[in-house]
């Protein structure tokens, strides 16, 4: 078996900062808490398609889909040297050995039961701020989101969005209360808006900034929320999820970058 594609994912691991630089983990607590959420959604749709319901949420997906699959001997044993040294907690360990193997059963068999990869959400959460700890809510180094349950999780709302220029877009300047608006129009929907813009809400004194993504692809102070109040602008919007934002920003970079 090809060992390259799980020690890719072994020397991704390598790389993060597992006991955390605080500063790094703060400024992306937005993202790394959808990544997290959207790990445990993709946990729970794998654990329900293996019957895994009790090891949900932090398991090794490969110990139910393939259970003789087995690592090329050098990558298992540095894997295992590098979770023994490094890792701080055994059930990030468990995540960490699940994603390698998940690697190795991708390269043995492409598209395993045709559900989404239960582990890059938390890749890319780990390279953005390290791990986690568990207490009554997930702590996250900066941010605390609660479980949810099996069910809730299951049915959440799905976080597609990965790519690292819309999870830095997430987190620029994101200190707040935020709410996410879509400008709607003739032609323009919901799901195709104008444009978005979003309202912070910032400290007991409740200072509000307002922003709108613009084709500088970074959030810039905007009026429209204001003029719009004062019945000075004529165009529309509605409330949208911060995971609706998110598919706004891809499509816009996508389009401005000439990918699509």
């Amino acid at each position: 078996m090809s060992a390259e594609q799980p020690r890719t994912v072994l020397d991704r691991l390598r790389s993060v900062s597992w006991y955390g630089d605080w500063e790094v983990s703060t400024a992306h607590t937005r993202s790394r808490a959808l990544l997290m959420r959207e790990y445990m959604r993709r946990a729970a749709l794998w654990a329900q398609a293996c019957g895994a319901r009790a090891e949900w949420p932090f398991f090794d997906v490969t110990e139910f889909v393939d259970p003789a699959l087995s690592l090329d001997p050098d990558v298992e044993a540095e894997l295992e040297e590098f979770l023994t040294r490094t890792v701080p907690t055994p059930s990030t360990a468990r995540t960490c050995r699940g994603a390698v193997r998940w690697a190795a059963l991708v390269a043995k068999r492409d598209d395993p039961a045709g559900l989404p990869d239960p582990y890059e959400p938390l890749l890319l959460m780990y390279e953005r701020g390290g791990g986690y700890s568990i207490e009554e809510f997930i702590d996250l180094y900066g941010v605390m989101i609660p479980y949810g349950n099996f069910e809730s999780n299951l049915q959440a709302e799905p976080f597609l969005t990965l790519e690292p220029s819309t999870l830095d877009a997430l987190d620029q300047d994101a200190e707040g209360r935020i709410t996410y608006y879509a400008k709607v129009d003739d032609g323009y929907s919901r799901n195709s808006p104008l444009g978005i813009v979003r309202r912070r809400v910032v400290g007991r004194e409740g200072l509000e900034y307002d922003e709108a993504f613009t084709r500088n692809l970074r959030w810039e102070p905007t009026q429209y929320l204001r003029r719009y109040e004062l019945g000075e602008n004529e165009v529309d919007h509605v409330e949208i999820s911060e995971r609706e934002a998110a598919t706004f920003i891809e499509s816009v970079t996508n389009r401005l970058a000439g990918t699509i």
